[in-house]
């Protein structure tokens, strides 16, 4: 009788399009693919803007953008690319 109270909770999570996440390790990373994810979205939207505005970007600096995780400095950088007029402008300390 357990076990198929169990299997019928299993089949009812498996057509849920919301996944819980209970245990410590799901948790964990899950939120990591979260923020893995939006961080490459903030790097794709400095670039972007940048390109955009015609301002030239060498490769070590994409990289180094695309590389970057801290969703801080991204938002950040974000924000300055919409006034930049140069790559520079982008790093500079305020």
């Amino acid at each position: 009788m357990a076990s198929q109270a169990a299997r019928h909770l299993m089949e009812a999570l498996m057509e849920s399009t919301v996944w819980p996440v209970y245990s410590p390790f799901a948790k964990m990373h899950f939120g990591k693919g979260l923020e893995a994810g939006r961080a490459q979205g903030e790097a794709r939207a400095v670039l972007t803007i940048l390109e955009a505005r015609g301002i030239p970007i060498s490769d070590s600096d994409r990289a180094f953008i695309r590389a970057c995780t801290d969703l801080g400095l991204l938002d950040g950088w974000v924000r300055r690319a919409a006034t930049a007029t140069s790559a520079a402008d982008l790093f500079a300390e305020e």
